[in-house]
């Protein structure tokens, strides 16, 4: 550890606390959070980030700190670089203790909405969720194996993606599939949970009673989805039984035709495990476009002449589409629109996206104010805009760390 770059002190009320580790294929976000203030700030002691683990460079930063270079063991490099947060943590301790791991589990299956402390049973239930979101589930699971064997005592929750959705109603819920496929836990369970639930509690702090009329939160990230909210709970929610479905993203379809996927099976003889990376790595953004899964990439390549060109122009322009397709959904559900937030990465930092999107809803009655919007403003619509549009950071980490504390409590 000496080779790397010292973290700076951070101050603390000397209560326990609470790590929140938000585990991906091959990215792990950490925040750490003082557990002896009441309300837990929102704003973490300090976090930071592993990326590229399994590529050629991965790299470590947290807060104080700039990224730098760093060595994994290319035979288990997660479990490197979950020791290198552990170390990073350790260090900077001061004498105070870690109370709770809080973890962001994408599913919880049809078993669990509420979180939960971790066992040795429970992550055995959790595993069996793997096939629903093999982008992220099996990957927090490994972080909480590790931490059991090595600190078997230390608390750990799930926090679930899935939870914040319990509350749409059976008809949204149920899949047109054979009556069985429900009973045996086949259905739409909805994510970006954590995120939404922050919606939740944000958007009436800034909003007020606005917030709790007919709202539309849209999380634009390299994962994408809307959720319909009334009195601020989950009405509907475009993703589905996995999170493949509804929105296209960065690298994954969102809703798509299973005729073309048996087509591509039957007839162009596509294996099961090569349709999966198909669905889930190749396509959205990136594969339309074939530039990048990031719109502010694809942006810049609009312009440009030929076959690159129109595939940026054309990847833009169904991401917008198949977003304006969903809000209108959405709307119908609701029977109206009060309120329209963007948040996540795409949604809270390209105007240009905001503008295009908004700019396909007047007839919604949303008007945007361009200044507003360019400045990125908590609120950007017009004056005379019949639907508040608004802008809103999620803080996924700080519920997961609030949920932790409340279920150990």
């Amino acid at each position: 550890m000496s080779a790397h770059p010292a973290a700076p002190a951070v101050e603390s009320s000397g209560a326990d606390l609470v790590v929140v580790l938000n585990c991906g294929s091959s990215s792990i976000k950490f925040a750490v959070y003082d557990g002896g203030v009441d309300p837990l700030p929102r704003r973490a002691l300090w976090n930071g980030k592993v990326q590229g683990i399994g590529g050629p460079s991965p790299d470590f930063g947290e807060s104080g700190v700039e990224p730098f270079a760093i060595e994994l063991d290319g035979g288990t490099p997660y479990r490197s670089a979950l020791a290198l947060i552990r170390d990073r943590i350790l260090a900077r301790l001061a004498g105070r203790r870690v109370g709770a791991v809080a973890h962001r589990v994408v599913h919880g299956g049809s078993k669990y909405f509420e979180p939960v402390r971790v066992d040795a049973g429970v992550l055995e239930d959790l595993r069996s969720f793997i096939p629903l979101a093999p982008l992220h589930q099996p990957f927090a699971l490994e972080a909480i194996a590790i931490l059991l064997r090595e600190y078997p005592r230390l608390p750990q929750v799930a926090c679930f993606d899935t939870g914040f959705h319990h509350t749409i109603p059976k008809v949204e819920q149920i899949l047109p599939l054979p009556y069985d496929a429900w009973e045996r836990g086949v259905r739409r369970y909805g994510f970006h949970g954590l995120s939404y639930a922050y919606m939740a509690t944000a958007l009436p702090e800034r909003h007020g009673d606005a917030a709790r009329g007919r709202t539309i939160v849209a999380h634009l990230g390299s994962g994408a989805s809307l959720c319909a909210m009334q009195d601020l709970e989950s009405v509907a929610t475009t993703m589905g039984f996995s999170a493949l479905d509804g929105l296209m993203m960065g690298t994954r379809t969102g809703a798509l035709d299973p005729g073309a996927v048996i087509y591509m099976m039957e007839i162009e003889k596509l294996g099961l495990e090569e349709v999966g990376r198909m669905l889930y790595h190749r396509s959205g953004l990136l594969g339309v476009s074939g530039i990048s899964p990031e719109p502010r990439v694809i942006v810049r390549h609009e312009g440009d002449e030929g076959e690159a060109g129109e595939r940026a122009r054309i990847a833009l322009a169904l991401y917008v589409r198949r977003i304006v397709r969903e809000i209108g959904a959405m709307a119908a559900v609701l029977g109206g629109l009060d309120m329209l937030v963007f948040t996540a990465g795409v949604g809270e930092h390209n105007a240009f996206i905001r503008e295009r999107v908004c700019r396909d809803l007047t007839f919604l009655g949303v008007a945007l104010d361009d200044a507003a919007n360019e400045a990125h403003a908590a609120t950007i619509s017009a004056p005379d805009s019949r639907v508040r549009v608004a802008v809103e950071p999620t803080n996924e980490e700080w519920i997961a760390a609030r949920q932790a504390l409340e279920c150990l409590s």
